[in-house]
C-alpha cells in the first residue's frame, strides 16, 4: 500500500485512472487476492455503514451512561432550522446516528476508528443519496478512503491515545473529503487538495472524552468532522488548491500529536473532560454504571 498520497496521485495521473483504481490494484498485490474480492469486502462494509445510519436515525438508542442518544433523530425530524431539508443537515444527522449506535454497543465499521466512525459513512451515503450515486461508485470511494487512511497510519497515527482527536475524527474528515471528491467526479489532484483542506482544519484537535467513555464530546465531533469534510469537498471541487501538500499536512498532524500533552490524548485528564461539569457528569454516570453492574 502507498505511504504517500502524492505517489498515488502521480500513479493515477500517469495511468489516466483514479485513486481508487490504483488503491485497489495495490491492495490486490499486497494481499494476493483479486480486486473483485476486495470490492466484495468493501460492499459488506458499506452495508454495515448503511445499517448503522438507519438504526441510529430511529432515535430510541441510549448509551449505557445515558450521556448520548436520540440527537440524530432530532436533526432528521425536529423543528426546521436554516438548513432543514438540505444534504448538509442530513449528513450531520447520519454522523450522529452512527456514533449513537457505537455508544449503544451496536455494529459499526471503524472508519478509521470507532471514535471517528460517523464521518465517512455520513458523508458518502448522504451525498450518494442526494446525488443518486450508485453503489459501485461508493465502493470506489471507500477504496480511496482506505488509501488515505493507510497513508495517515503510516506517516502519523490513527489513535486518539497517540495523537488526539485530530488522528481520529480529523483523519476521518480527510478520508471522507478525498473519497467524496472522487465519487463526485473530481480528479486525483483534487482528491489530494480535499484531503489537505479537511485535515488542516482539524490540526491540534484534542481527545478529551468525559470519564474515558467514547460518548461526549466524541459523538458530536463526528458531526463537526463531517461539516469540515463538506467544506473541503466544496472548496476542492470548485478548484481551490491548498498550498501545503496533503502528505505534509499529515506529517504535521503526527508532529503535533507527538508533542501534545498527555492530558489531551484520550486520558480524560484535560479539555472538556476536566471542566467542572465534565467531571461531575463522569462521576455521576460512572457511579450509576457501577451500581447497575452490581
Amino acid at each position: 500500500m502507498y505511504r504517500s498520497l502524492a505517489e498515488a496521485i502521480r500513479d493515477a495521473e500517469a495511468q489516466g485512472t483514479t485513486i481508487s483504481a490504483v488503491a485497489l490494484a495495490a491492495e490486490a498485490r499486497d494481499q494476493g487476492r483479486p480486486v473483485s474480492e476486495i470490492r466484495d469486502a468493501l460492499r459488506r462494509a458499506l452495508a454495515v455503514m448503511r445499517g448503522a445510519v438507519e438504526r441510529g436515525l430511529v432515535g430510541d438508542l441510549r448509551s449505557a451512561s445515558e450521556l448520548v442518544g436520540g440527537d440524530a433523530a432530532k436533526l432528521r425530524t425536529g423543528p426546521d432550522g436554516p438548513l432543514a431539508g438540505t444534504p448538509f443537515r442530513d449528513i450531520l444527522a447520519r454522523a450522529l446516528a452512527v456514533q449513537e449506535v457505537n455508544a449503544a454497543m451496536g455494529v459499526i465499521v471503524a472508519a478509521p476508528t470507532a471514535g471517528g466512525a460517523g464521518v465517512l459513512p455520513a458523508v458518502l451515503t448522504g451525498l450518494a443519496a442526494a446525488r443518486q450515486i450508485d453503489d459501485e461508485r461508493v465502493i470506489d470511494a471507500l477504496a480511496t478512503a482506505g488509501l488515505i487512511g493507510a497513508v495517515v497510519a503510516e506517516r502519523a497515527s490513527l489513535s486518539g491515545a497517540e495523537g488526539g482527536c485530530q488522528a481520529e475524527t480529523g483523519a476521518a474528515a480527510g478520508m471522507a473529503a478525498g473519497a467524496a471528491v472522487e465519487m463526485l467526479g473530481g480528479s486525483p489532484r483534487q482528491v489530494g487538495h480535499a484531503t489537505a483542506l479537511a485535515q488542516q482544519g482539524t490540526l491540534g484537535l484534542v481527545c478529551d472524552p468525559l470519564g474515558g467513555l467514547v460518548e461526549l464530546p466524541c459523538v458530536f465531533r463526528n458531526a463537526t468532522g463531517a461539516a469540515i469534510a463538506l467544506a473541503a469537498i466544496e472548496m476542492a471541487m470548485a478548484g481551490v488548491e491548498f498550498a501545503i501538500p496533503a502528505d505534509e499536512v499529515i506529517d504535521t498532524m503526527g508532529e503535533i500529536g507527538a508533542s501534545m500533552d498527555v492530558r489531551y490524548r484520550e486520558t480524560a485528564g484535560g479539555g472538556l473532560a476536566a471542566t467542572p461539569t465534565g467531571r461531575r457528569l463522569a462521576r455521576e454516570r460512572l457511579y450509576d454504571l457501577k451500581r447497575a453492574g452490581g
